[in-house]
């Protein structure tokens, strides 16, 4: 049995920020567990640029964004363990790994979740057909074309309006591809604005809503798919059902934190968010075990990414010092009016930074409405949103002061009302 200080829980922007974080709190004996051959995670494959606008103020491709942090873990001596597969985490904090020296046992004092999240696969959709060649996620169509240099196909549809979705539709056209439509169950994209702007609007490529496949055509290769209009209800209008030819579809359907780890360690788990429940250190229910990242909640941009991961770094090495309070108020965020879930769902103000960032994502797309933090029943703060819609998070910042004006608060709420 080795033992640590701070194990990190893989090797992505989250765990490289994170293990950065915990650095500039003085924590020196930490170890980075990655499954992959390179840290960076997800990031070496999106090699489009946008990335590093609020981070680093100047725009970055993927590789580029992710070097910045492997440098920086270079740099401050950090240990990465490459090619080494977490198998479980007991709720003691208790590492079992392997990888070509074997199985590693490791006791950590303290433990941060950054497994990211992987795709929803095509059995998660229940599409009629048999399973020919030719359908993809589309973050595996990602990785064939941007690092193996292979193109899934030429005609392409494209289920999903998700950011990756999205821009596969723009990288697959920029390579002689046919994207003949991007089709969307729901009656907005689920992904960002610009997105939508810079990959479909700019290079003619339609985007259907209310839309889904209702049938797969072909045996051995995929000859096409049957799409159909669906109702309030979501469900399929026959008569509107049309048939496009295509060699390839590729699923954007919604991404899935990956916490087989965090069951495993008796962590407990949102039914909305799918990501551990956490307050405002980024702390689970399982103690000594933080949280961050993808593997947390879905994020929009790799730079929130990074800024959580920093707190949760440094509130773990704050852990391992023992100078987190051991008694704790737990203090309910509570999502409504259209608000689906808050991270954090809970806060201790007596503990909180002087300032803290909620994020949390709304269930529909709203115009003209405001958004509302709620002390208790007092009405703490108010924004007008021109436009607030499931495919951007949103956030708002509690403060201190905030609290100080109440002797006690027993909740917190963030609500989406509309504006006056």
């Amino acid at each position: 049995m080795q033992n640590i200080d701070l194990a990190i829980i893989g090797g992505g922007p989250a765990g490289l920020a994170a293990a950065v974080g915990a650095h500039t709190q003085g924590i020196r004996d930490i170890v980075i567990f990655e499954r992959d051959s390179t840290p960076g995670g997800i990031l070496n494959q999106c090699i489009h640029n946008g990335f590093g606008l609020h981070a680093f103020k100047e725009e970055l491709t993927g590789p580029e964004y992710a070097e910045r942090f492997i440098q920086q873990t270079k740099d401050l001596g950090i240990r990465i363990r490459l090619n080494t597969m977490v198998l479980s985490i007991s709720p003691q904090r208790e590492i079992t790994a392997v990888n070509e020296q074997g199985v590693l046992h490791v006791q950590a004092k303290a433990i941060v979740l950054a497994m990211g999240c992987r795709e929803r696969p095509r059995g998660a959709l229940n599409i009629p057909g048999s399973r020919p060649a030719g359908i993809y996620t589309a973050g595996t169509a990602q990785r064939f074309v941007n690092l193996n240099g292979y193109l899934p196909g030429k005609e392409v549809v494209i289920l999903g309006s998700g950011d990756i979705g999205l821009i596969m539709a723009r990288r697959m056209t920029l390579e002689g591809v046919h994207v003949k439509a991007v089709v969307e169950l729901m009656p907005y994209s689920n992904g960002l604005k610009r997105n939508i702007v810079q990959c479909l609007d700019d290079f003619g490529i339609p985007l259907l809503l209310s839309h889904t496949v209702t049938e797969i055509v072909g045996r051995r290769r995929l000859e096409g798919v049957k799409i159909a209009q669906v109702d309030a209800d979501r469900r399929p209008v026959p008569e509107t059902e049309q048939y496009i030819p295509c060699d390839t579809l590729l699923l954007s359907v919604g991404l899935l934190p990956e916490n087989e780890l965090s069951k495993s360690a008796g962590v407990q788990l949102s039914p909305i968010t799918g990501g551990a429940v956490v307050n405002e250190q980024l702390e689970t229910s399982a103690e000594g075990i933080f949280a961050c990242g993808n593997v947390l909640h879905v994020h929009d941009l790799v730079d929130y990414v990074s800024e959580e991961s920093l707190l949760a770094g440094r509130n773990a090495a704050r852990y391992i010092q023992n100078a987190l309070a051991e008694t704790r108020r737990n203090i309910p965020i509570l999502p409504r009016g259209g608000v689906r879930y808050t991270v954090p769902s809970m806060i201790d103000p007596r503990l909180m930074d002087p300032e803290l960032v909620v994020r949390f994502r709304v269930d529909q797309v709203y115009r003209g409405y405001r958004v509302c933090v709620y002390l208790g029943d007092h009405l703490e703060y108010s924004r007008k949103a021109r436009v607030l819609t499931p495919g951007e998070m949103e956030s708002v910042t509690l403060t201190q002061a905030m609290f100080a004006k109440q002797e006690t608060v027993p909740s917190v709420t963030v609500s989406v009302e509309r504006a006056e």
